[in-house]
């Protein structure tokens, strides 16, 4: 006799719309189990049973594993988890149909140039030129990657100071100032410090995304001190000689023309003007790298090693064509990281070729990571800031 409350396997399977067979084949795959079984084995479901199921089906559809769904559904209590993977696996299906986008183009433009008899260089060049411009407004439409990669930082870093924190003391802002943010971003600089601001300040923020000054403004919210602008800094559109202070946050050596850019940041800075931007060096981040290429040798993060156009070892050279006080400082930290999540969700972050290899690998690789981790994992940072005076 049915017990008040319970489905039996084939009630559970048409209020699921499933079929028999699936209920029996997750039971013996060990996805799902009966909540109850009689003595003459019949098997018996709960309401709760169906959320699982739903669950279970949900993550079916997004392309998990059975074995990422049969852990997946075990640590649901952990919401954490549950997030992180799903973030890393819709991070993953906005990869592939970013791929099959590009894909799409370069046919289009092959075809094109076939049609004009271009020779086959052109052919490639055009192809090429498709999928890097592709792979970048993918990465920067939103703040999405950029703050994967902040929370391996702020959650991980054994500087209890962090970042944002010690480059606006560094920075020293005071009453009165007009800054200028170029390349904000997700405004991430200004929401870890609104409390210590001084009032009676302005601050302009730019970035070439509109996608990032959206995040950077409901991120900061309603704030007669800040404002926003869309532009590209090889061309600045603000009057000469506007601000006290221009800022540079890890963005340099994303320009095409750093000289230009510079040229331009120094036009709108006061006489007085302090010119303050941030780099890296070839030692950040590298254990990282050698991670993925142990995984893979064919995976590369970054398609330019950023540090080369502008980094802690360049920055001087470049720089002293425009500015004649430049002084280097070092920001202290470093990475220990003891699991796998939030190591992966950086890497997938980041703007090279990794998740087109790891997008049918993604099982192997997390358990890769998380041998790696297990023990703690240390990652090193050698990252700081240039503060420059035209004076």
């Amino acid at each position: 006799m049915k017990k008040e409350g319970y489905y039996t396997s084939g009630q559970f399977a048409k209020k699921a719309h499933v079929t028999l067979r699936t209920i029996r084949w997750y039971d013996n795959k060990n996805l799902l189990k009966p909540s109850f079984r009689t003595e003459n084995g019949t098997r018996l479901y709960t309401d709760g049973d169906l959320a699982k199921l739903q669950q279970i089906l949900l993550f079916k559809y997004l392309g998990f594993s059975l074995d990422d769904i049969r852990e997946m559904t075990m640590t649901s209590t952990d919401e954490d988890f549950l997030l992180g993977s799903l973030e890393i696996q819709k991070k993953l299906v906005q990869e592939r149909i970013s791929e099959l986008q590009d894909m799409h183009q370069a046919l289009c433009d092959a075809t094109d140039a076939i049609e004009k008899h271009q020779s086959m260089d052109q052919m490639l060049n055009l192809i090429h030129m498709t999928s890097a411009d592709q792979s970048l407004k993918t990465q920067y439409q939103d703040a999405t990657n950029v703050s994967a990669r902040i929370r391996l930082h702020n959650e991980y870093s054994t500087n209890q100071q962090g970042w944002f924190p010690w480059l606006l003391e560094q920075i020293q802002l005071r009453e009165n100032m007009s800054v200028l943010e170029i390349g904000c971003g997700n405004g991430a600089l200004w929401k870890e410090n609104l409390s210590v601001l001084p009032q009676n300040i302005h601050v302009a923020l730019s970035d070439i995304s509109e996608g990032m000054l959206r995040d950077a403004k409901e991120s900061i919210g309603k704030d007669s001190r800040f404002s926003y602008k869309r532009f590209d800094c090889h061309k600045i559109p603000l009057k000469e000689k506007t601000f006290d202070i221009v800022i540079a946050n890890h963005v340099l050596f994303y320009f095409d023309d750093i000289d230009v850019v510079l040229k331009e940041c120094k036009r709108v800075m006061k006489d007085t003007g302090v010119f303050v931007c941030s780099t890296y060096s070839q030692r950040h981040m590298k254990e990282i790298t050698d991670l993925v290429q142990e995984f893979d040798q064919n995976i590369v993060l970054s398609s330019d090693c950023l540090y080369e156009v502008f980094g802690l070892d360049n920055g001087v050279e470049i720089l002293s064509k425009f500015f004649k006080t430049i002084e280097m400082r070092k920001y202290e930290d470093a990475i220990e990281v003891n699991e796998a999540e939030p190591l992966i969700a950086y890497i997938i972050s980041c703007h090279g070729n990794q998740n087109h290899i790891l997008l049918d690998h993604y099982r192997e690789f997390r358990e890769f990571v998380e041998e790696k981790t297990k023990n703690g994992f240390h990652i090193t940072k050698d990252v700081g800031i240039f503060i420059t005076k035209v004076l």
